[in-house]
């Protein structure tokens, strides 16, 4: 298990996420995930309000890809989700929309196997955690 460092956190917090997934015959799916979270050292929460085609995704293969980037550096997070429909990280997704007109259907939890960096330069790609 990986563990996320003060500087990917501080990135995560300010920058979009999107999540990239594949079904069973390997076809790739990436999608904007406006809210989420950071739950500890080596979790990511993200909430799924409208996550048809991902779900059926993780369900079928749960090794994910979180890619987050600003103008100066970025990071890939890969692990394996898993999708939770109650419980107290639902709780928090809930929490998080509730001045929006939708209601969460799960969220996804990310228990972090790796990190790359993807900042521009000669060390972009290389496994950091």
């Amino acid at each position: 298990m990986a563990k996320m460092n003060d500087e990917m956190k501080a990135l995560l917090t300010s920058a979009m996420w999107v999540l990239a997934t594949a079904d069973s015959s390997g076809v790739p799916n990436a999608v904007p995930i406006h809210f989420n979270s950071i739950l500890d050292d080596s979790r990511l929460m993200l909430v799924d309000n409208f996550m048809n085609k991902t779900i059926a995704n993780i369900q079928a293969n749960p090794q994910v890809s979180v890619s987050v980037w600003n103008s100066s550096s970025g990071y890939q997070f890969k692990g394996t989700a898993s999708i939770e429909i109650s419980g107290a990280n639902y709780e928090l997704g809930v929490e998080m929309v509730k001045e929006k007109p939708f209601d969460p259907k799960g969220v996804v939890v990310v228990e972090i196997d790796s990190i790359y960096l993807t900042t521009p330069g000669a060390q972009a790609g290389s496994k950091v955690e």
